[in-house]
């Protein structure tokens, strides 16, 4: 043998065992796998999360300020930011929040609804009671069904028995308008009683009088032109009609019958009983400016 071929061997033998000797072991998790491009990569490498779904009830906190009719969507922004935004009782500020159904917004304090106003103007008859909770038998929000999608409700109460006018709306404003103690919005009352009005009791529940300490007042009383004393005209603020029955049982009378005849400016006419109808925007603009 050559030198040439020993030197050779020997260097073919060099490289063999130095190609042995650095054979990579592979653990069983990282072993390569060969993609169809040619390329590997380790078996246990990480697949990238799926995007969270979306859920389309869910609206942006700025746009669900924005379709209330409150601001723009950049303003609502602003809002958001300086606190004056809460969800279900906390402050949000951050951008890019999501409401869902069922959460209750408040801007500075007052709920924010994002649908669209609504005013219904309903001709209540007998035998409906003034509530939105299930479980009373027929109530007026049977009356007012078709009147619109919008989550409307009654202001003030007029008794089962009682008949005559109630708003509707989903305007808080307009609410806190009926509501306010201060101030009120009048409502107009043709009452029968049992017996005739005396005049001198006409006179104390014109004057204002006190029943358990507490200070009784009404805005206007009047007797019925054309009709026997036992027929009243009655103005109060009030929204309830308790202080009506407060009233005329503190001077020993029977209500045969309550019929609210006028909110403000708003009357039955054109509404027959059991009917409702939209307020027109001049309605509706005379009543806010009150």
């Amino acid at each position: 043998m050559s030198r040439n071929q020993g030197r050779g061997s020997n260097k073919n033998t060099s490289r063999g065992g130095s190609s042995s000797n650095k054979r990579t072991s592979y653990s069983r998790g990282n072993s390569p796998i060969k993609n169809q491009g040619g390329f590997t990569k380790p078996s246990n490498s990480t697949k990238p999360k799926a995007p969270k779904k979306s859920n389309p009830e869910e609206v942006r906190l700025n746009k669900y300020i924005a379709n209330s009719g409150i601001c723009s969507r950049r303003e609502a922004d602003v809002h958001i930011a300086t606190g004056l935004v809460s969800v279900n009782g906390k402050v949000v500020t951050e951008m890019g929040y999501k409401v869902k159904p069922g959460d209750e917004v408040r801007y500075d304090g007052s709920r924010v609804n994002p649908e669209q106003k609504a005013y219904v103007l309903l001709n209540k008859p007998k035998g409906f009671a003034t509530t939105n909770s299930e479980g009373k038998g027929r109530t007026v929000m049977d009356l007012v069904a078709n009147a619109t999608n919008a989550n409307i409700r009654p202001i003030g109460r007029l008794g089962r028995n009682s008949k005559g006018l109630i708003l509707f709306t989903n305007d808080e404003a307009v609410v806190k308008k009926f509501t306010n103690s201060k101030n009120g919005v009048p409502r107009l009352f043709h009452i029968e009683l049992d017996r005739n009005l005396k005049h001198e009791d006409f006179k104390k529940i014109q004057s204002g009088f006190k029943v358990d300490g507490s200070l009784i007042e009404v805005e206007e009383i009047s007797y019925i032109d054309g009709s026997s004393k036992k027929e009243i005209g009655l103005k109060i603020k009030n929204t309830g009609n308790t202080i009506i029955r407060t009233i005329f049982e503190h001077f020993s009378y029977d209500i045969v019958s309550i019929d609210c005849v006028a909110i403000a400016h708003l009357t039955k006419k054109d509404i027959p009983r059991g009917h409702w109808k939209h307020l027109t925007t001049q309605e509706l603009n005379n009543l806010k400016m009150l």
